[in-house]
């Protein structure tokens, strides 16, 4: 492990619509912010084709296109964007400590502030055609995707409230929603699970599951396979959804920050603020409501003001004392 400790003022640990967004705050405040990528550099809208929901883009921008202008526009005001991944964290229990961070198991950083914009990545069946047509119909967000498949027939595969929620959302707009359950029964709330039961373009299937997504370069259709009885039917449709939960990239933090029982971070009243001082949360690691790009973006810039303001009431109390 090297030796060499590099000290600096406001480390960024992600790189998605909040973890840019903060890296433009605190770099026009004079924060020298360095971010670190991670493994998936831009973070889940590199894997969107389209992106027509963020404000400020009438015609549109597909997703990675728009992480690079956000990373440029980062890199304007000063942020130093690095490749590396974070591989251990010891955060500070004192107000104006130092929290020390690795990366790539390797490299030592001191900083006094920490925003975490690591992210959430949605569940997928991890079945050969569903990850190759991802992008080419297969979403796991309705309510980002779903315009681009009005008035035709599309499936979505879940049971939970998020799966009742966005097939209600997807059958306002498209002519007929296959929804997959696996088992006999939907986890869903019973207020969700009678709204999806009231639409008449919702065709329920329990007991079934996702055979074989079909289509070679986009979403053509879907083979369904019965999980009691073993039979197979084909189903013509041009868009996928999957609704099956996602999972925040929490791990390495677990132990040093407060979250929830789905590993979700735990932020104060309206704050960014975490549990330990100098460290703050944004986008999608502490949001499991929205999960939009505006909403990262706007809790990115929120964690810039609070480290800003952290900062600021650290050096007026070193200020006092001395």
């Amino acid at each position: 492990m090297s030796e060499q400790v590099e000290r600096i003022k406001t480390l960024i640990i992600g790189s998605g619509p909040a973890g840019y967004t903060a890296a433009i705050y605190a770099a026009r405040a004079d924060l020298k912010p360095v971010m670190y990528t991670g493994m998936e550099p831009g973070g889940q809208l590199t894997t969107t084709t389209e992106v027509d929901n963020f404000p400020g883009y009438p015609e549109g921008i597909d997703g990675p296109t728009m992480m690079v202008q956000l990373q440029q526009q980062a890199e304007r005001f000063g942020t130093e964007v690095r490749i590396g991944m974070v591989t251990a964290v010891d955060f500070s229990d004192e107000p104006g400590g130092i929290h020390k961070i690795t990366v790539d198991d390797s490299k030592q950083i001191e900083a006094e502030t920490v925003i975490i914009s690591t992210g959430a990545s949605a569940k997928y069946l991890n079945i050969p055609s569903e990850q190759r047509l991802r992008g080419g119909g297969v979403s796991a967000c309705a309510v980002c995707d779903g315009f681009f498949y009005k008035g035709q027939e599309v499936a979505i595969v879940g049971a939970g409230d998020t799966a009742a929620e966005e097939a209600s959302y997807l059958a306002n707009i498209c002519k007929k929603v296959t929804m997959l359950v696996r088992k006999d029964y939907m986890r869903a709330s019973k207020a969700m699970q009678h709204r999806v039961n009231s639409l008449d373009n919702i065709d329920i299937r329990y007991n079934t599951e996702v055979d074989e997504v079909l289509g070679e370069q986009v979403v053509e259709g879907l083979r369904m396979v019965n999980n009691e009885t073993g039979e197979k039917e084909d189903i013509v449709i041009t868009g996928l959804f999957i609704a099956i939960g996602h999972k925040p990239n929490t791990d390495i933090f677990k132990g040093q920050l407060d979250m929830d029982e789905t590993g979700y971070v735990i932020t104060e009243g309206k704050s960014t603020k975490t549990n330990k001082p100098g460290v703050f949360a944004s986008g999608d690691v502490q949001d499991k409501e929205y999960r939009q790009a505006v909403t990262a973006a706007g809790t990115g810039c929120m964690a810039a003001l609070d480290a800003e303001r952290y900062l600021a009431s650290i050096e007026s109390k070193e200020a006092v004392v001395s």
